[in-house]
């Protein structure tokens, strides 16, 4: 294993829309293992331009790759001159702490962005510290990239992007989400995960909870936030509770934009309808003063 966090292994390069689309390999001192991520590089960094970047993160099963192959959004983020930022849903290996019953909703692909302090998670699964510190210093150095950036999720990386833009609101300039998972604390996903790497203490998970922080949110740190849902997505009664964020937003004055998508499901045939609309969302806010 390579320890040395300054360097980057490369692992891939393909041409798309006048842009490279690349995945590289790292080590990473807050998760204390590998991992991988993908980038797209936007045709003007071939003439040395520095640009601004989406973060996306993935949901539950997925890797860096999901969203990469299947969303079709290198077509917008060339238009847009947007880098595009695709890291893992959680650390790998084979010291890395999974589920015993190998569950898809623990463990390996399910690492809810949150800073694990319960044994043997706390070892590994840090995924806020390496999304919010970690990853963005590592990208500016290596890539022509300058300090703006949003951040947009799907599912648990809905989840993982509204809240983490919530905690950092100085950090981004938008945040958006498919589908997201917003008021993880009430959510049988939630509970499973956050029980297991927060502990019994719900008060503890309450920082990782979007409709729990948007209700003591600054005006002035409000950030341009939209969201997208699908109506016929099989997960919203029981796990996706769009209706508590709704009601959060409301209590608290808070500005976002959320469309009910008539007929649209949980998956990429939904994100990718709707990710130019996401992306020339974020391409307005980046490209503000």
């Amino acid at each position: 294993m390579n320890q040395n966090p300054e360097e980057l292994q490369f692992l891939s390069s393909h041409r798309s829309f006048d842009g490279w689309q690349k995945r590289y390999r790292h080590f990473s001192p807050s998760l204390n293992c590998e991992m991988n991520f993908s980038i797209y590089l936007p045709p003007a960094t071939d003439q040395g331009e520095k640009v601004p970047a989406v973060y996306w993160l993935s949901g539950l099963t997925c890797t860096d790759e999901n969203f990469t192959i299947k969303a079709g959004a290198q077509r917008g983020a060339a238009e847009y001159g947007i880098a595009l930022i695709m890291p893992d849903t959680s650390p790998r290996g084979e010291k890395v702490a999974r589920a015993i019953d190998h569950a898809y909703d623990l463990g390996l692909g399910a690492g809810f962005y949150v800073n694990a302090t319960q044994e043997p998670w706390s070892r590994h699964y840090r995924m806020y510290d390496y999304i919010v510190d970690e990853l963005p210093a590592l990208m500016e150095k290596h890539f022509p990239l300058d300090d703006r950036r949003s951040i947009s999720g799907h599912s648990m990386g809905g989840h993982g992007a509204l809240m983490i833009a919530l905690r950092n609101p100085q950090r981004y300039r938008s945040v958006s989400a498919f589908s997201p998972i917003v008021n993880p604390t009430t959510s049988p996903w939630g509970i499973k995960a956050f029980s297991h790497y927060l502990g019994d203490d719900v008060k503890n998970w309450w920082n990782y909870d979007a409709s729990l922080l948007i209700e003591s949110a600054r005006p002035r740190e409000y950030l341009p936030m939209l969201i997208d849902q699908g109506s016929a997505d099989e997960f919203l009664a029981e796990q996706l509770k769009i209706e508590r964020f709704i009601a959060a937003c409301n209590t608290a004055n808070y500005p976002v934009q959320i469309n009910m998508r008539e007929g649209y499901d949980h998956s990429y045939f939904f994100i990718s309808t709707f990710i130019g609309e996401h992306l020339r969302f974020h391409a307005r806010a980046l490209k503000n003063p």
